[in-house]
């Protein structure tokens, strides 16, 4: 369950770094004029992976992730 719950927390941080980070990556991946889409894109895109990895390390907490677990369901 580590392995997982550490999976979950790198998953949240990389999705904060989209929000915070999204007008300098979009400098360095799009050549385009108009950035301003792409970063909005981006950050709409950090917050949803970072709400994924906060389920994740939400769902190790509680119990609800029966991963390896040795009863069959």
């Amino acid at each position: 369950m580590k392995i997982v719950a550490i999976i979950g927390t790198i998953v949240l941080m990389i999705g904060i770094i989209c929000i915070y980070d999204a007008r300098q990556i979009t400098k360095k991946i799009f050549s385009f004029g108009d950035q301003n889409e792409a970063v909005f894109a981006l950050k709409i895109t950090g917050f949803i992976i970072s709400i994924i990895g906060r389920i994740i390390n939400y769902a190790i907490k509680k119990g609800l992730v029966f991963l390896w677990s040795k009863k069959s369901y």
